[in-house]
């Protein structure tokens, strides 16, 4: 058994951004700019936000952040989104989810323009990845890409097994996973809450990405031996022992499931490093995009 250590994989992935922007800064070029918005003080979204400025400083990222009431008007947004599209230094815009009840997320979604959506959310951006063609991959998944090739994972003709059909990760990960590509050529069954008999599904898969977001859901007996298992899950669950009042559980129950799995990703230390990771290479590819070199 082997963990897949996403802090290896993402310090990797962005020491070679960080040489990137140092080339830039010789060539005195400007670098690349993130801008953020934030609704709200939602304790996990701070959390969320904070860290993708603090990476993006890590690696000489110029980041911005947008700050509005939790009880704002939906015009509000917009107007700020319209302006991020329209300044010409800012290669990448992101909202962050979830969005107040008064506001229509997808709408929102879609008035971002295409070219700086690096979160790949978008309407064009989800239809070009159904398409095969370039575009930018929201995160999640794609940090998952990215880790599998990172350990040089044989993908092709195994049986993959995704639990949650969300438009963020599970839907866009089943595609990623059937492309007739390097770390992919999966056959993928997409299963979600609805789905009779998930866990024979699970006994038959060579590979399980379980991102459904109950903490411990995915057990030793619902796997075969030499499974690959992607944990996806990332939940506060009360903890008093914890300085903080909680701990971060994944979907899988790590302890009992390690031992059969040929690689496991952890919770903490494993996809949610690898997610923000993404979004720094996908603000990066747009900027790149949108400048000549």
């Amino acid at each position: 058994m082997q963990i897949l250590e996403g802090k290896i994989v993402s310090e990797s992935l962005k020491n070679i951004l960080k040489e990137e922007v140092i080339q830039l800064k010789i060539k005195g070029k400007r670098v690349p700019h993130l801008a953020a918005i934030l609704i709200g003080e939602n304790g996990a979204s701070e959390t969320y936000v904070a860290s993708k400025i603090k990476n993006c400083e890590d690696i000489g990222f110029k980041s911005s952040l947008v700050r509005l009431e939790e009880n704002i008007d939906e015009s509000i947004l917009i107007d700020e989104i319209i302006k991020l599209n329209n300044d010409v230094t800012v290669d990448g815009i992101l909202v962050q989810l979830p969005l107040p009840k008064q506001i229509n997320e997808q709408k929102i979604i879609s008035l971002i323009d295409p070219s700086k959506d690096v979160d790949g959310f978008h309407p064009i951006n989800m239809g070009k990845l159904v398409l095969g063609e370039s575009s930018f991959i929201p995160a999640t998944p794609y940090g998952i890409m990215l880790m599998l090739e990172y350990y040089n994972i044989n993908t092709s003709g195994k049986h993959a097994v995704v639990i949650g059909r969300s438009n963020i990760v599970g839907r866009p990960m089943s595609i990623l996973l059937s492309q007739q590509k390097q770390y992919a050529n999966c056959t993928v069954t997409l299963c979600h809450s609805r789905t009779e008999n998930l866990v024979s599904y699970c006994k038959e898969a060579d590979i399980i990405v379980a991102a459904l977001g109950i903490p411990g859901f995915l057990k030793a007996d619902m796997i075969k031996p030499g499974a690959i298992v992607i944990d996806v899950g990332i939940t506060r669950v009360e903890d008093s022992s914890k300085k903080s009042g909680f701990s971060i559980k994944g979907d899988v129950d790590f302890n009992a499931v390690a031992p059969l799995c040929s690689y496991i990703t952890p919770v903490p230390g494993g996809v949610g490093l690898m997610t923000i990771t993404a979004l720094l290479k996908n603000t990066y590819n747009a900027y790149l995009q949108r400048n000549s070199l």
